[in-house]
């Protein structure tokens, strides 16, 4: 796949994380697959709220598939770890 156009990146704000898993690239921290899966389903959840925004169906719909699936694996993955 190619970059969105104009190649933009999000800018430093200078202020802490939301959350766990946000600015870890920057300062060099990639972590396990359970941090993946949750920065993934973080993200899709926005992108999802992006897309339902501009009324962007499709889109929305298989944003939305990608989020489900990322969640169950969290829930599947934090099963295990009880087990």
């Amino acid at each position: 796949m190619s970059k969105a156009a104009g190649g933009r990146k999000r800018k430093a704000s200078g202020k802490k994380p939301e959350s766990p898993t946000e600015g870890r690239e920057e300062r060099g921290e990639e972590g396990g697959p359970d941090e993946a899966v949750a920065f993934i389903a973080e993200t899709v959840a926005e992108l999802v709220k992006l897309a339902e925004r501009h009324r962007l169906e499709v889109l929305s719909h298989l944003l939305g598939m990608a989020q489900l699936e990322a969640e169950d694996r969290l829930r599947t993955r934090s099963k295990r770890k009880l087990s």
